[in-house]
């Protein structure tokens, strides 16, 4: 079966830990998607933040998507080899006069900003130029009031108004690193993705990537965004809590767990391998079936707090 030439997928994971069972239900959504469309499928580490990045995570990620069946097209490709590509979208945001350096700490912003759904929206103070002398700075795009309407495959049509919703925000923190808005913005045009399936927590994000690739005339991608994994006290799985890794060594349950977590059936004979899973996940594969689930407040992205 020849891939399809109009759906390119991606899976994207952080090298902060292992594998863990959210990061496998997605991984499955976007994998299964991919194939069940005739798609090519590719991985991504996004290590760009290098200060969270942990020592041996990639390579550990990339074995237990191996150990669980997981197919990618092509080579694997690391957000930390490609800061020149930020680099230049980053200047191309000031040459068109949207970016500017910004001096506020975190505490600046908590004092004169009002509360958003992500956290602190960010009041502006830097937007008529930062305080002479000030380091280290961050640089900020500018947003505006206009509605930004993503359609979702899951969760339907909405819009955001980005200034009102979370303000101004971060492309580059004051340390240096690209921030994730503007990076996955890049790579996702850089690798011609046309699809992606990804965790709910980032659905609030995908208005400022909208806005990013009209402003870097890129094309957006169509979205879909699948129901996150939550522990005890309603937060989303972290790999650096290093709780609930899954075991590469019993592939099989896992993946029929994330199944059902999908909101996919099973025939009333379960497949008795991880292969026969496959066969039949592509062959079944029912975006309509996956709930429409946000995570509450409080358990979104660390994509978020760079706002």
């Amino acid at each position: 079966m020849a891939p399809s030439p109009s759906y390119r997928g991606r899976f994207a994971p952080s090298p902060t830990g292992p594998l863990h069972f959210g990061s496998l239900v997605a991984a499955l959504a976007s994998c299964v998607d991919a194939r069940a469309n005739r798609g090519e499928w590719l991985v991504r580490i996004e290590d760009v933040d290098q200060a969270r990045a942990v020592a041996g995570a990639a390579d550990d990620i990339l074995r237990t998507l191996e150990a669980f069946g997981f197919e990618w097209s092509g080579g694997i490709a690391y957000q930390s080899h490609r800061t020149d590509r930020y680099r230049d979208a980053l200047d191309r945001l000031r040459r068109l006069g949207v970016a500017y350096d910004c001096a506020c700490s975190r505490r600046d912003i908590a004092v004169a900003a009002r509360r958003g759904v992500e956290g602190p929206i960010y009041p502006g103070q830097c937007r008529q130029g930062a305080p002479l002398r000030a380091t280290p700075q961050a640089v900020r795009v500018q947003t505006h009031d206009q509605p930004i309407t993503v359609t979702d495959a899951v969760f339907g049509t909405h819009s955001q108004r980005l200034e009102s919703a979370v303000g101004d925000f971060v492309v580059r923190r004051a340390d240096g690193y690209f921030a994730y808005q503007l990076a996955v913005v890049v790579d996702d045009a850089d690798q011609a993705i046309t699809h992606v399936v990804r965790g709910a927590d980032l659905l609030w994000s995908t208005a400022r990537q909208v806005y990013l690739q009209a402003l870097l005339e890129l094309p957006t991608p169509r979205y879909a965004h699948v129901p996150v994994v939550l522990d005890a006290a309603g937060r989303k799985l972290s790999k650096r809590d290093l709780a609930h890794p899954v075991d590469p060594r019993d592939p099989l349950r896992a993946l029929l767990a994330a199944w059902g977590f999908l909101g996919q059936t099973l025939e009333s004979e379960q497949p008795a391998s991880p292969a026969e899973l496959w066969a039949f996940a592509i062959e079944r594969w029912d975006l309509a079936r996956v709930p429409a689930l946000a995570p509450p407040v409080g358990a979104v992205s660390g994509a978020a707090e760079e706002s």
